[in-house]
């Protein structure tokens, strides 16, 4: 039974999809414990920051694994890149209203999250690795 570059490929992203799988249980992990020494103030987004990377990572690693059209590595990259920027941009949103505050610059995170999930959803549409 030999493998071609192309199983490796489905492999790899497989992995990652694992990877994300245990990210988002130890971002779960995380929200947690933070959130028991936080003296009962609780934060949505700190709550809901494990969704980003299992539904933004898992999930589509999962279904890309099995179709035929493969991304390049770039655009695994980058979309990569905005679902972990999302999942870090809501657990410093939720720490900050934790501690009481506000800042200006976690609007950064959104807006950059969706410019890098925008590129890799192009790159993958526009340019895809191999077809199967």
């Amino acid at each position: 039974m030999s493998t071609s570059a192309t199983d490796i490929s489905r492999a790899r992203i497989k992995r990652l999809g694992w990877r994300f799988l245990w990210i988002s249980f130890a971002c779960a992990a995380f929200s947690f414990v933070y959130e028991c020494f936080s003296h009962q103030v609780y934060a949505l987004s700190m709550i809901l920051a494990f969704l980003y990377p299992m539904i933004g990572g898992t999930l589509p690693c999962f279904v890309i694994s099995r179709l035929r059209r493969l991304p390049n590595p770039w655009t695994l990259y980058a979309w990569r890149a905005g679902v972990m920027t999302a999942m870090i941009g809501s657990l410093m949103r939720g720490a900050l209203e934790i501690y009481g505050t506000t800042n200006r610059l976690t609007a950064a995170y959104p807006i950059l999250c969706g410019a890098l999930c925008l590129a890799g959803a192009l790159g993958y549409l526009i340019a895809p690795q191999k077809m199967m």
